[in-house]
């Protein structure tokens, strides 16, 4: 059985050598006689693998000691909410930066707990931008400052950390986590669903300052407060078990690849060919302002849009498949997160001249 070069934005290829190891200790794990899906979280076990995890995340990272890793459920999305439910505190206002449908739906989901401000908008060029940072004027009296560093959907990222000052600085970070080495010092809270670089869907990794903690009404669901899954080890409840432990394979290759700094050449490297690739042809066009391009996902139209469709057709038949680009914006969408190899990254070029000769 071959395996395609699979594009798709979420969820996404998982490194072959994860899979691979997965199934040699499906049934067996390290000798327990049964499958890590069938431990007790609780157990001996499953807490070797848990504490593991967490710690090569901290190397992978350098997460400093003054931050707390959770390791919970509910998607990004829950997140939307657990944000202003935990740092709002006794204010009632929070900084917003607008820049595609993923910040679009924090701001609507944060607008039912606060006052939110949207101190940039990049509406108007069809979110094809991000703000200058020189535009950027906070209130330093929101809670906090929450912000998308790269929006999936659009393929734009921001090229800088917004400056905040003393105000604490939330990012989702969903679709550019892992893949380049951060200063995590600069942010209050990090937040990232698994199905894009870390592992399979079901788990969601957030990062929290601890001075941030226990800031969440008495009034909100235990569940949705970070303090109850901060005090447990993040496992007040049966957590997502095999995602964590498959995420937990996904940091040691990392690791073993040689840390974040490594893969951040490695995806410079890849996004670069492709781009060049889009450029230099009359055919292929990324719509998106050069100085905020994407690293992990990549939009570009065909000239004649007519040809979408074939193009989709012709691509999957070649293994390269889930190219289509999302129903809000049309045309392409090439998602090379870590695991997409240079490999596929050239047969992807490769076919894409190959199309384009074929229709001249």
């Amino acid at each position: 059985m071959s395996r395609v070069y699979n594009f798709s934005a979420g969820p996404a290829a998982l490194p072959t050598e994860v899979l691979e190891r997965a199934r040699d200790e499906m049934l067996d794990w390290n000798g327990s006689g049964m499958s890590v899906m069938e431990m007790s979280h609780r157990g001996k076990d499953y807490m070797s693998i848990a504490a593991k995890a967490e710690a090569d995340l901290r190397e992978l990272m350098l997460i400093p000691d003054n931050y707390k890793v959770l390791f919970l459920q509910g998607g990004a999305s829950s997140q939307f909410a657990m944000v202003p439910i935990n740092l709002l505190g006794d204010k009632t206002t929070a900084d917003y930066l607008l820049t595609g449908q993923w910040s679009k739906k924090a701001i609507q989901e944060a607008k039912r707990y606060c006052d939110v401000n949207i101190v940039a908008d990049t509406s108007d060029s069809k979110f094809t931008t991000v703000p200058a940072e020189a535009d950027l004027k906070f209130n330093p009296d929101a809670a906090y400052v929450h912000y998308t560093p790269n929006e999936t959907i659009v393929g734009v990222e921001f090229p800088y950390i917004p400056d905040t000052g003393d105000v604490p600085l939330v990012a989702d970070m969903s679709s550019t986590i892992l893949s380049s080495q951060i200063d995590v010092s600069k942010f209050a809270l990090i937040y990232a669903g698994a199905q894009k670089n870390i592992g399979p869907a079901g788990l969601t990794i957030v990062i929290i300052r601890e001075d941030l903690l226990g800031k969440a009404k008495d009034t909100m669901p235990v569940m949705l407060d970070y303090k109850t899954h901060a005090d447990n080890d993040s496992m007040y409840n049966t957590p997502p078990t095999y995602s964590w432990y498959l995420a937990g394979l996904v940091f040691e290759r990392l690791l073993k690849m040689g840390g974040l700094s490594s893969m951040a050449g490695i995806n410079q490297k890849k996004a670069e060919k492709l781009y060049s690739a889009i450029d230099a042809s009359g055919f292929y066009s990324s719509p998106v302002e050069k100085n905020c391009r994407s690293l992990m996902n990549v939009p570009f139209v065909l000239a004649n849009a007519d040809l979408d469709a074939k193009f989709i057709e012709e691509a999957a038949k070649q293994g390269l498949v889930n190219l289509k680009g999302h129903r809000s914006v049309g045309g392409m969408r090439a998602s090379i997160y870590n695991a997409m190899t240079e490999e596929g990254i050239d047969a992807l070029i490769s076919f894409m001249s190959t199309f384009e000769n074929s229709q001249s």
